[in-house]
């Protein structure tokens, strides 16, 4: 099995900016993506745990860049697990470029810290990070 979870995505035009490269802020739309379609595929539990009580508060997210990509360049999102704590999670995003002669490109690397909370709004307090996810995380340690 492979140490990351992948989300592949296309690049579309409106990801661009005016000199035609993808607009930074795209990237960390990207991680939430992938951490998104991670939840569905492989920790649906947390998802139906998420429509309780469960929170997943990012604490941080960064993005260090490469090289450039522009409309319709594919792109492999790839998360692997850095460090799980009693109540955070944080993730590695590696940005690979799925060239047509299949070289792959590292164009840009992130990170994201997740906390795990749970209560109201107004009293949220941490939580322990769910089994379910512990579990799902399991394949995925870098």
């Amino acid at each position: 099995m492979s140490k990351y979870y992948e989300y592949q995505h296309t690049v579309g035009f409106e990801e661009t900016n005016i000199v035609g490269n993808v607009y930074y802020v795209n990237y960390l739309r990207w991680q939430g993506r992938c951490r998104e379609m991670f939840l569905k595929q492989r920790a649906p539990e947390v998802l139906a745990d998420l429509q309780d009580d469960l929170k997943l508060f990012t604490l941080k997210v960064d993005c260090e860049f490469f090289a450039e990509i522009t409309a319709f360049d594919e792109l492999s999102i790839r998360m692997r697990l850095i460090d799980l704590a009693q109540t955070q999670v944080e993730f590695g995003f590696d940005y690979v470029r799925l060239d047509p002669d299949d070289r792959e490109t590292l164009i840009a690397r992130g990170r994201q810290r997740v906390a795990c909370m749970r209560g109201p709004n107004t009293r949220t307090v941490p939580a322990r990070v769910p089994d379910a996810l512990i579990r799902a995380l399991e394949p995925y340690t870098a």
